[in-house]
């Protein structure tokens, strides 16, 4: 298992990853992740924020960071923090608990980053998936109702409670 930079000839990957997740989403009755921008993605794979976690040359699971997420976290987001956005998980692999590998593997990259906190947010009350990232080690101090949704994907915009998490280092 290795975890690196996803690539551009991996987008088309991360594309059908997204899709796999949405339709997961839909079947669960949460959220539903919308068509994502191809740019948005081209951009976090240039700026070297897109990730993924490869098993037997195949990539498992995908995610994106960043160091900043002012209108998710408001106030926070000046707190030196690593936040992780969009886990999609090859239908292969799922089942995996990937989201414990990637946080170790977050702390360490906050810590490298001089970060104090590792972040990540999810909308509704989606009580698996609280559930889920609490097992892993985050904290949830409850769900937030999000004021600042325009210059975010339309999900949020549909949804804007979401639920924060976060791993003070």
């Amino acid at each position: 298992m290795q975890i690196q930079n996803s690539i551009i000839t991996d987008i088309d990957e991360i594309f059908r990853l997204y899709d796999f997740a949405s339709a997961h989403q839909r079947s669960k009755g949460v959220v539903v992740w919308p068509k994502f921008e191809r740019s948005l993605v081209e951009t976090e794979l240039a700026e070297k924020r897109q990730w993924k976690l490869i098993i037997d040359n195949t990539i498992a699971c995908v995610w994106a960071t960043t160091f900043t997420d002012e209108e998710i976290w408001g106030e926070k987001n000046k707190d030196a923090a690593v936040y992780i956005h969009r886990i999609a998980t090859n239908p292969q692999h799922r089942g995996h608990n990937f989201v414990s590998i990637i946080t170790e593997w977050a702390k360490e990259y906050a810590k490298a980053n001089t970060k104090d906190y590792v972040r990540l947010d999810t909308l509704g009350n989606n009580t698996k998936l609280i559930e889920h990232y609490t097992n892993a080690g985050f904290t949830f101090p409850g769900i937030h109702h999000l004021t600042n949704t325009a210059s975010l994907p339309l999900h949020y915009q549909k949804e804007p409670n979401a639920c924060l998490f976060e791993i003070r280092l």
